[in-house]
């Protein structure tokens, strides 16, 4: 409505009041067409509300479908998982058992070639009995419950430097251990992550005297970065990409022992805290796995 009525010349009160009633009118139009134009807005708003709601209840009973699907598969999983453990052990203790029967009733009879035969035959049936173990942790730590806690991580250390003594005996080894942070994890998993990654600086640093070993912490913006670096045999990088997968190994088996699994469990347990993987090694000259953690 015009508010320059009293800028006009003056007249008669009915033509004032003519004049008043016609920008009433034209303002009254112009509301009714906004009006109109809202409800249509609205309308529309409304449709697509409604289309996106019922869209959300298709995709929320297809997550609840496939979540169903999930733990159905995961049952079948663990399901398979006893199956295996079950159905193969039992032939392959039969395998050893029978080999260790043949040895100490032929033995002495067998000529050493033969004697030789059964003992691969015997170490094969035990190290496939070993990766079977192996591949069932693998499967279990991917479905276990985290239970996670606020503990100090050089701890967890010391115990794995501990509980792996065995393997360390007539080496020289100089370790170099720095201080580590506390916290927030899965202590048993976690755990787990420090056994296999010291356990390998061991094993393939096997041919260094001195072996030197490692362990350190570094504290970037939003994470922890560990590392695990020792003076050992090194890996070639255009195979970085391979280390942390199943059953791959960059070494031979008669050079140095192991199933292949443990770095890839190692990347699995670190996944599941929200943190990252990878390596850096050169052949000859040693190799370093770092890995991450929130703060």
């Amino acid at each position: 409505m015009s508010l320059d009525i009293l800028d006009r010349p003056s007249g008669s009160p009915q033509e004032s009041i003519r004049l008043l009633q016609q920008e009433l009118a034209e303002t009254n139009r112009e509301v009714l067409l906004l009006t109109v134009e809202l409800d249509k807005r609205v309308e529309q708003r409304t449709a697509e509300l409604c289309a996106a709601q019922e869209e959300l209840k298709r995709k929320n009973a297809e997550l609840m479908q496939r979540s169903a699907q999930l733990e159905s598969a995961n049952k079948e999983l663990e399901m398979f998982s006893y199956s295996v453990s079950h159905d193969l052990r039992a032939p392959l203790r039969r395998i050893d058992g029978f080999v260790q029967v043949l040895l100490a009733d032929c033995g002495q009879e067998m000529n050493p070639e033969a004697q030789g035969w059964l003992g691969k035959i015997s170490t094969a049936a035990t190290e496939m009995a070993r990766l079977i173990d192996d591949l069932l942790a693998f499967s279990r730590m991917g479905r276990a419950e985290m239970r996670e806690t606020v503990f100090n991580m050089g701890d967890l250390v010391k115990e794995a430097v501990e509980r792996l003594a065995a393997d360390t005996q007539g080496r020289n080894i100089e370790w170099d251990v720095g201080t580590l942070p506390v916290v927030r994890g899965d202590p048993a998993m976690l755990r787990q992550v420090w056994a296999n990654l010291i356990s390998n600086a061991i094993k393939y640093s096997r041919p260094r005297n001195p072996a030197r070993i490692k362990i350190n912490c570094a504290s970037r913006e939003n994470e922890w970065q560990f590392e695990v670096r020792d003076n050992g045999v090194g890996f070639d990088m255009k195979y970085v990409n391979k280390l942390f997968g199943v059953f791959q190994r960059l070494h031979h088996a008669d050079e140095f022992e192991g199933t292949g699994i443990g770095l890839a469990n190692v990347q699995q347990i670190i996944r599941r805290h929200g943190g990252r993987t990878w390596a850096e090694g050169k052949i000859g000259e040693g190799a370093a796995f770092f890995f991450t953690l929130p703060k």
